[in-house]
């Protein structure tokens, strides 16, 4: 059987929601967070968008932002649409009132495929460099252990709009997309180009494909999970200020986990260890190390044949991981 891949797409849906986000206040917040240089793409498209600033379709943008709306709802509504009708397939409760319609009067205004269609060697660029490094990751294989057969097709984004210093993930109809930018280089310099760090393409693909997968699975297995999470998980305040539920700090645990586990497999130790060490500086994850060796022995008794799935070893999994923590802190 022929090893299934991860389909590298530009969905001009994405790209136009991503051109009416560089019409709104989202390029300041970036800056805010942490100041960089976003891809020159990303920064024509702005002053492209800005000519429509009084767009009703920005406008309803910028009030979903102001509600805290998730980048992942938004690009789903985005992703859900028909192209180029721009038509929903069911009604949406919380998007705006003829938002649909808005979005494409504004793709229409702002004569984006027109600029689209000028910088076409720039985002064929961005495919080809992506495409480099996404053919060599077999994340069908890495997650099987974890999450059994992947159903749906893997798709991924490589963004040179906005956002450019978050990737998204969203599930859709058979379908689990990750919408990434390029690493942010420092100071005021460009970004890297995709095929220059393949680390970072698969810790975005990784981060987001994992998280998705992984929630679906704890839904799926309810019933298993139920009494184990009635056993806390020995997180630090910072990491469980971040993620409130049992649930949001498994799937956060597992995310790193696998995260860490796939750059040793695929490219070092030492990227490995990069990543741990940046998890525990931004997120307080002390406890990476140890989640690491939990999956690893996991793995270990899955290729014994001592579990067939994972559900089957996750009763083990909260014990394990605190001596896993106090053998790292001897």
């Amino acid at each position: 059987m022929t090893a299934r891949t991860i389909e590298v797409r530009i969905d001009d849906r994405a790209r136009l929601m991503s051109a009416v986000l560089s019409a709104t206040n989202w390029p300041d917040t970036e800056q805010k967070r942490r100041r960089h240089r976003a891809h020159v793409h990303a920064r024509n498209t702005s002053k492209r968008a800005k000519l429509a600033l009084d767009h009703p379709a920005v406008h309803s943008l910028q009030t979903l932002l102001d509600q805290g709306t998730p980048l992942e709802a938004i690009y789903s509504y985005a992703l859900s649409l028909s192209w180029p009708a721009m038509k929903p397939k069911q009604p949406v409760p919380w998007a705006p009132l003829h938002w649909a319609e808005q979005l494409a009067d504004f793709y229409a205004k702002t004569e984006m495929q027109a600029w689209w269609a000028e910088e076409t060697e720039v985002w064929q660029r961005a495919h080809e460099q992506a495409q480099k490094i996404i053919k060599e990751a077999d994340l069908y294989g890495f997650f099987k252990p974890f999450v059994g057969e992947i159903s749906e097709q893997l798709v991924f984004m490589p963004n040179i709009s906005y956002p450019s210093d978050t990737e998204i993930g969203v599930r859709l109809d058979g379908e689990l997309f990750c919408v990434a930018p390029p690493r942010i280089a420092w100071g005021d310099n460009e970004p890297w180009p995709f095929d220059e760090d393949a680390a970072h393409i698969y810790r975005s693909a990784l981060a987001e494909y994992g998280r998705l997968l992984m929630v679906s699975y704890l839904r799926q297995n309810a019933a298993a999970v139920a009494p184990v999470a009635e056993k806390p998980l020995p997180v630090g305040n910072q990491f469980r200020e971040e993620h409130p539920t049992w649930s949001d700090q498994f799937t956060g645990l597992f995310v790193a986990g696998a995260v860490a586990l796939f750059l040793e497999q695929a490219i070092n130790l030492q990227e490995a260890k990069a990543y741990i060490l940046m998890e525990n500086r931004v997120h307080g994850l002390t406890l990476l190390p140890g989640v690491i060796s939990v999956l690893k022995r996991y793995l270990s008794e899955f290729n014994d044949g001592r579990y067939t799935q994972f559900s089957e070893y996750l009763p083990h999994f909260p014990k394990h991981l605190r001596v896993a923590k106090r053998v790292a802190s001897l």
